[in-house]
């Protein structure tokens, strides 16, 4: 589960700035997180469909609001910053794949071995743990997020991945700025047309659609645009009283 602090952007023309979290800190970006946030503000009546620009930590993204409910998010400029780049793993042994940003640093694995579904997620979660300790240690502490890929389940997908987030959890979405990661390693590598359709599934089956258009004449950075869907579940009041002696949480001495 991720969250998202609304607060006064400091970009006067966007709509909202917002502060994606999860269980250990703040997100740079959040893809899925952002279609959540903009089905929110139109569930509330704050906004109507249409475009929206956002401000987050890593630059202001445009979204849009479909009169069908679906939200495009432009994320932030992504690029792969490393092909094909070999890590020996203690207890996996030698592990390639590629270092792009989407928003937040991905580790994408093509061959890892395993199966991804639903009921594996130990072993899955396990590996990417492995995997990204050593990757933060020789030489890219920025990289938070690894990311599994494989054959798809659903028609309409060409993927199916998952996707170790900072914290231990998994993404439960097709995670937007790891789509946005893969397809700029994927137009890169010439495998994808710009504004050709990829569709990523997730490992509980849902997807998102995402295509991308060139940033430079070098072919280095892309644009990638991700469209998905939300849906609001609950409305809750958190109450702060200041008598609680917890109202700012548990601390650990």
């Amino acid at each position: 589960m991720v969250g998202a602090l609304l607060v006064k952007p400091d970009d006067a023309s966007c709509t909202a700035g917002v502060i994606f979290f999860n269980n250990i800190g703040y997100l740079g970006m959040c893809g899925h997180g952002m279609i959540g946030l903009i089905t929110a503000l139109a569930h509330i009546g704050t906004i109507e469909p249409g475009e929206h620009k956002i401000e987050t930590p890593v630059g202001a993204v445009t979204t849009t609001l479909h009169s069908n409910g679906e939200v495009s998010v432009s994320n932030v400029p992504s690029w792969r910053a490393r092909k094909a780049i070999t890590f020996d793993v203690p207890g996996i042994g030698n592990i390639t794949g590629d270092i792009a940003w989407g928003g937040n640093w991905f580790f994408l694995i093509e061959d890892h071995g395993l199966t991804i579904t639903p009921n594996n997620t130990n072993s899955l979660t396990d590996y990417c743990q492995r995997v990204r300790t050593v990757v933060n240690i020789q030489g890219f502490p920025e990289v938070d997020h690894v990311e599994l890929f494989g054959p798809a389940t659903i028609k309409c997908a060409n993927a199916k991945n998952f996707v170790l987030c900072p914290g231990g959890a998994y993404d439960r979405s097709a995670c937007g700025t790891g789509t946005s990661a893969k397809l700029a390693c994927l137009a890169v590598d010439s495998k994808l047309e710009e504004g050709a359709r990829w569709v990523q599934e997730s490992i509980i089956g849902s997807h998102l659609t995402g295509h991308f258009r060139w940033l430079d004449t070098q072919k280095s950075k892309i644009s990638p645009v991700i469209t998905g869907t939300a849906f609001v579940t609950a409305e809750s009041t958190l109450i702060l009283n200041k008598d609680d002696p917890f109202c700012s949480g548990i601390r650990q001495a």
